[in-house]
């Protein structure tokens, strides 16, 4: 049901607390390496999709979906949660095992990268993004009582999943593709984009669970979690420098002003 924003979260839920997050982008490039190792789920996007083809516009329209449904009205959630479903279909991207591990794999980068970087969040904080975050699984079509709703179910989920998982050579050139995506000529000669996108892109990659680093076949040096950690919270606190038009979407400003606006008026 629409909340009295008019959306399906409001402004101060812990949804759009984690969404609007600059570390965020770290734990989206973090989710597609971890989504990728799924079999299935790496098979479809390698075989159907427009994903090398229009690496900038998928990513682009994903991290759009994601503030759409975090922020935006009812009407305009359910046309584009339609779309998704529709193209997941194309794809063949639409078993419920598939569909699943997609949205779970994304929770747990979220939460993972939003804890190390440095924002607080007590256990009860993660039990209810989970439990808010099941409408975003429903909206892509996945059975309600699948999808993990509370930090122990998402870490039994996570460790059930590990024997179905594994690095192929499609998702070892995905991984890398993230790392060092095509960029336009002016782009890469003109600014420091590709190397700020790589060393953002390595930050995920070193983010990720001991055992899908190990899958990959990437080494674990000694301190790296430890070193990993500092680096997501320099990188947060960085971020958290921009204004907010360089590091949030349309979407979250407005969500921002309308919140601050309201807080305003209460005074």
């Amino acid at each position: 049901m629409p909340n009295a924003h008019g959306g399906y979260f409001a402004p101060d839920s812990i949804v759009a607390k984690i969404h609007s997050d600059p570390a965020l982008i770290v734990g989206g490039i973090r989710a597609l390496m971890e989504q990728a190792l799924h079999p299935g789920a790496m098979a479809g996007v390698a075989k159907y999709s427009d994903f090398r083809d229009d690496a900038w516009g998928r990513l682009r329209r994903t991290g759009e979906y994601v503030s759409l449904v975090t922020y935006g009205p009812v009407s305009e959630v359910d046309r584009a949660a339609e779309r998704v479903r529709m193209i997941h279909h194309r794809l063949g991207l639409d078993s419920q095992e598939e569909l699943l591990w997609v949205h779970t794999s994304m929770v747990d980068a979220f939460i993972d990268i939003a804890r190390r970087s440095g924002m607080r969040m007590s256990t009860s904080d993660i039990d209810d993004y989970l439990s808010q975050m099941v409408l975003f699984a429903q909206l892509v079509g996945i059975n309600r009582e699948s999808v993990p709703d509370s930090l122990d179910r998402l870490e039994s989920y996570m460790q059930e999943m590990q024997p179905k998982l594994m690095a192929s050579e499609e998702a070892k050139r995905t991984a890398v593709f993230l790392t060092f995506p095509p960029m336009p000529t002016v782009v890469r000669i003109a600014t420091p984009a590709t190397a700020l996108w790589a060393s953002v892109a390595t930050l995920a990659a070193a983010s990720l669970p001991r055992w899908a680093r190990d899958m990959y076949g990437w080494p674990s040096l000694p301190g790296q979690e430890r070193f990993t950690d500092r680096s997501l919270i320099a990188f947060r606190k960085s971020a958290l420098r921009l204004p907010e038009i360089a590091r949030m979407s349309p979407y979250a400003r407005a969500a921002r002003k309308e919140e601050h606006e309201q807080l305003a008026g209460e005074r």
